[in-house]
């Protein structure tokens, strides 16, 4: 059934919410030099981006359980956890965006959603101590009013707090709020929280399919996510000016 633009999901949106690794940037090239110099250090073989890439976006802590689970049980790899951690951080900041790309039209995304009135927040599961720095690095910093990463509350995606935390920093209801992510972490999130969303089909995605998550559209880039944005609340404008005086 297709709905008219003024019962669409993303009618009257006026903030986003947007994922980073494997939504704005390709960060699996760091998490593999990272995650095997960690490897190294404990005496383990290295292992693929292609295995690293189906384990990321869970936050830090369930990589590197991930990647312990590879080689031990689970009592090992609780025994093992803190050390691996530790060499984990200390090489992933060593090389932090060293390895990663952004994927096409991030900017330019970015930049049409800003000219069109949208603010923006970034949502992550990774460390403020990893995002804030990796998002000054690619240049993307600015774009965003708020950061919040997966140490930033006491749950992350997919548990929608750290949505509805920023839904109430931007002072609006959820649905006037869209999150855009690569994964089924955003989309349940964003059911929870009450926000449309929009995914994206080439980032992470735990080894499923984008088509099986349930979200609001698939949009091949962020530029092309601002576009959608902007059809559906352009009928809204030209109502309103049109209740306007002269």
């Amino acid at each position: 059934m297709s709905m008219t633009a003024a019962t669409h999901p993303l009618a009257g949106v006026r903030a986003a919410i947007i994922d980073l690794d494997g939504t704005m940037l390709d960060t699996v090239p760091d998490f593999h030099v990272a995650i095997n110099r960690m490897r190294e250090e404990l005496g383990l073989e290295a292992i693929t981006a292609e295995q690293i890439k189906n384990m990321v976006g869970k936050g830090s802590e369930n990589l590197i359980r991930s990647v312990l689970s590879l080689d031990h049980d689970d009592a090992a790899v609780e025994q093992h956890f803190a050390a691996a951690m530790d060499a984990y951080q200390r090489h992933y900041l060593a090389i932090n965006g060293h390895h990663s790309t952004l994927y096409p039209d991030v900017a330019a995304g970015l930049t049409e959603l800003k000219d069109a009135g949208i603010r923006l927040a970034c949502v992550t599961n990774k460390p403020l101590s990893f995002a804030l720095p990796l998002l000054k690095l690619k240049e993307l910093d600015g774009y965003f009013e708020v950061i919040y990463g997966g140490d930033s509350f006491e749950k992350k995606k997919p548990d929608p707090l750290p949505l509805v935390k920023a839904c109430e920093y931007f002072g609006l209801p959820p649905h006037q709020v869209v999150a855009i992510g690569d994964s089924s972490n955003d989309a349940q999130a964003a059911r929870a929280a009450g926000c449309p969303v929009l995914t994206v089909p080439y980032g992470y995605n735990h080894g499923e399919s984008i088509h099986e998550t349930d979200s609001d559209g698939i949009v091949e880039t962020l530029l092309h996510a601002a576009q959608l944005i902007d059809a559906h609340n352009q009928p809204n404008q030209h109502q309103l000016n049109q209740t306007q005086p002269n």
